[in-house]
């Protein structure tokens, strides 16, 4: 299983991205476009598990929820546009990236979504 320094890294990859502490509670990470500052993962620890939430359209949303038990509805997010990740071991790391890179398409800044 991952480390939050290993999930962080990972959103890393992502071109004009930075990690961001938003709250007064250090468990919660927010990955950022830089552009628009929107966020588009955030880390938690949760029931002993590191967690991901990210952006998914609610067809892709539920496609991945009835695919793999470590994918649930969002915690503390809205349910039908966020999902979360457990990061539990049953999704391989390039599962987990394609979600976040897909939130992270989801939330770019309308100039360049458009331009993709």
């Amino acid at each position: 299983m991952p480390s939050r320094a290993e999930v962080i890294a990972l959103c890393g990859r992502l071109p004009d991205s930075y990690e961001d502490y938003p709250f007064d509670d250090p468990n919660w990470t927010a990955m950022r476009h830089r552009t628009n500052r929107k966020t588009y993962a955030f880390i938690f620890e949760r029931q002993g598990h590191l967690w991901i939430n990210v952006k998914a359209e609610p067809q892709w949303g539920d496609f991945w929820k009835s695919s793999y038990p470590a994918v649930v509805p969002a915690y503390h997010m809205n349910k039908r546009h966020w999902i979360s990740i457990i990061l539990d071991g049953s999704m391989s790391e390039e599962q987990v990236f394609q979600l976040i890179a897909e939130s992270y398409a989801l939330t770019l800044p309308k100039r360049a979504a458009a331009s993709k």
